[in-house]
């Protein structure tokens, strides 16, 4: 039982089931406006295409019947006329006979001078034949002669075949090898009607569309030709066959039906197939330059708008047919790039064209339908997740090479490591790693697509945080156990960490005006990311084996780093150590002294002249008088001359005097602070 109908009402209660849906009730309608206009769209095209179909159907039907009955008539008329006079005259039956033997020496005796002159013509017609063919594109002067003397002869060979057929087996193999040659020159004259027809594009090219028109026009006689055989082989099916007999039109049962209309469509699309196959054996080490030079479809449909076209009958819709074969043959072209595999490249490239090629074909006025089924089948945005999947294997490769190696030498370390241009130490490993995540990331910047270039981001951050983790697990190696250079090589791999991180700092620069908002906050947090991992690395490439030692270990290995190594350390990394020893080695408290008693040093020196004494009076109330110390930083002011340091000192003692200020009853970090010759030297230059 079918369906109950649902009312305009129940619809539109599902949609608005609750009185917050009446806010979509704007998306709800223009879904539906979406979706009825695709409904119509479909609608409107089968509807067009079924009522083409029943009006070509309709038009062939009545043409048939008009053919049909017109040829009833004509047998009955001449049935009655040959009847008649046999009920009148008595001697009509020796009349006939004699009749009948005078007609067959008079056709025995034209089939004899036939056969005999057919070598001539043939001769004749394979010499022109043979010269229009050497020029495919020339302008064919002897076309339409050619099919007209093939004709007659054609016509003599049905008609004679058809005679001999209650003749005896030989006769009949012997005719057969008459006609041989003739059925050799039918067969090149249909070559060259298909190599023709392969060629309509470029005959106009040529400057000859009348070929085109000869051509055609053929192929509309043999048409007509096909018809009235195929009619006459329906009546003599459903004749009489002794009253059929009596026709000499019934020799037309033995015509060969041409069906040139057929090849000449087929030939066309056979081009079009072998034309894109040639463009793409020509290209295919390079795809990219073969999706570059598919700009001749474009010209190539301009050109058969305005030249071929008006060379075809309307019936014809050769327009239409052209356009759907260069669409089959592109989508054929296009699948057989994919399944080579291309690389990332070529698959972004691809995709680009596309959606190129559907506003060429929009800016054309090429209509939809005519292309149909979308090229790919309408799953493009595949090439994307092609790309990216070719990506993930590329990085995972060419990193998992690059850490191998690298790894391998900071292991065995046989040689020390490299010295860049700055003379510190280094490895090339963040030099090879940013040239393939900014090759990768160029590639797709090009794209144009926002949330392509975040998706390679992130995968260059999941590579990047890979390499970061193995290393950290190399950092549980212990000096003792290991061979010489590991300060040496832990030096050169914090380097790089700072350098891969000023080079992801450098990317995200790069990248960030590059995309909207929307793709912006992912890039921002996965470089971000990375760039934190890296500093960690580097931080913790100096902690831990050596900080659960003694003493005097701990010492030694911070005076290489502050003095021996310092030069081949970056400085950058150099402030990070000294921070994470602080954290390390100073309570907080000690170390907000530290930065505080710096404070107030940090004012003596800014304080302009007359106003040292307040600043000497923050400072000397926590850590004493110190008037040396002061004195020597006073000394160093490049703003003050001999007479202003004098005046300063003057009114700071002074202020010591009146204040009776002395050192602190603790002491504190200045006690340490030794004032000799060679640190007032250092203040004084």
């Amino acid at each position: 039982m079918a369906a109950a109908p649902v009312s305009a009402a129940q619809a539109i209660g599902e949609y608005l089931q609750s009185p917050d849906d009446l806010v979509k009730v704007m998306a709800f309608r223009k879904k539906l406006e979406k979706e009825k206009a695709s409904i119509d769209v479909r609608l409107k095209n089968g509807v067009k295409e079924q009522l083409q179909a029943t009006r070509e159907g309709l038009r062939k039907l009545l043409h048939t019947r008009d053919n049909v009955q017109t040829i009833r008539d004509e047998m009955v008329t001449v049935e009655n006329e040959c009847n008649d006079p046999q009920n009148v005259v008595a001697t009509f039956d020796q009349i006939s006979r004699v009749s009948m033997v005078h007609r067959n020496f008079e056709q025995t005796e034209e089939m004899v001078n036939n056969l005999l002159e057919m070598n001539s013509k043939l001769d004749t017609l394979e010499n022109m034949l043979e010269a229009d063919s050497q020029d495919i594109l020339g302008p064919a002067p002897n076309l339409l002669v050619i099919h007209y003397l093939l004709n007659q002869l054609e016509a003599f060979r049905n008609q004679t075949m058809h005679q001999a057929k209650k003749a005896s087996p030989k006769s009949r193999a012997t005719l057969a090898r008459w006609f041989e040659r003739l059925n050799n020159v039918i067969d090149a004259f249909d070559d060259y009607i298909v190599g023709l027809a392969q060629n309509i594009l470029n005959l106009v090219r040529a400057g000859h569309p009348d070929v085109v028109v000869k051509l055609i026009k053929i192929a509309e006689v043999e048409g007509r030709e096909d018809e009235k055989a195929i009619a006459i082989r329906l009546v003599k099916k459903a004749a009489k066959m002794d009253a059929a007999s009596k026709f000499k039109s019934m020799q037309a049962n033995a015509r060969i039906i041409k069906h040139y209309r057929s090849k000449i469509m087929k030939a066309i699309a056979e081009s079009i197939k072998n034309r894109f196959e040639d463009a793409y054996h020509q290209d295919e080490q390079n795809p990219a330059a073969f999706l570059e030079n598919l700009g001749w479809i474009y010209q190539d449909i301009i050109r058969i708008e305005s030249d071929v076209v008006p060379c075809f009958p309307p019936g014809y819709d050769i327009y239409s047919h052209y356009i759907r074969e260069y669409h089959k043959a592109l989508n054929g072209t296009i699948k057989k790039l994919v399944a080579s595999e291309p690389g990332a490249s070529i698959l972004l490239t691809l995709f680009e064209w596309l959606k190129e090629y559907k506003k060429s074909m929009k800016e054309l006025n090429v209509p939809p339908e005519l292309i149909e089924p979308a090229l790919l089948d309408g799953k493009e945005q595949l090439l994307i997740e092609d790309y990216l999947q070719q990506i993930v294997k590329k990085l995972d490769e060419w990193s998992a090479t690059l850490m191998k190696t690298e790894i391998e030498e900071f292991t065995k370390r046989e040689e020390p490591p490299e010295l860049d241009s700055d003379g510190m130490y280094g490895t090339q490993g963040a030099i090879i790693l940013f040239q393939m995540v900014n090759q990768q990331v160029d590639l797709a910047t090009e794209s144009g697509q926002g949330a392509i270039l975040a998706r390679v981001v992130s995968e260059t951050n999941r590579v990047m945080r890979s390499i970061q983790e193995q290393w950290l697990k190399k950092q549980t190696e212990k000096p003792e156990e290991v061979a010489g250079g590991l300060v040496e090589y832990c030096i050169a791999l914090a380097n790089d960490q700072i350098k891969s991180a000023d080079y992801a700092e450098a990317l995200l620069a790069r990248l960030e005006p590059l995309v909207s908002e929307k793709y912006r906050v992912t890039i921002n947090e996965r470089i971000n990311d990375a760039i934190d991992g890296y500093l960690d690395v580097a931080k913790k490439l100096f902690q831990a084996p050596w900080y659960d030692g003694i003493m005097r270990q701990i010492v030694e290995t911070m005076r290489d780093y502050m003095s021996d190594y310092q030069s081949y350390l970056n400085p950058t990394l150099l402030e990070l150590l000294v921070e994470d020893l602080l954290i390390a080695f100073c309570s907080p408290k000690e170390i907000e002294a530290s930065l505080e008693v710096l404070e107030m040093i940090l004012a003596l020196l800014e304080a302009s002249k007359d106003m040292v004494f307040l600043s000497f009076w923050t400072f000397a109330r926590v850590h004493g008088p110190n008037i040396a110390f002061v004195e020597g930083l006073m000394k160093s002011r490049g703003d003050l001359d001999r007479s202003a340091v004098s005046d300063v000192m003057d009114s700071v003692k002074r202020k010591v005097k009146d204040e009776g200020l002395a050192d602190p009853p603790e002491p504190t970090i200045m006690k340490k602070v030794a004032i000799q010759n060679s640190f007032s030297r250092f203040l004084r230059a």
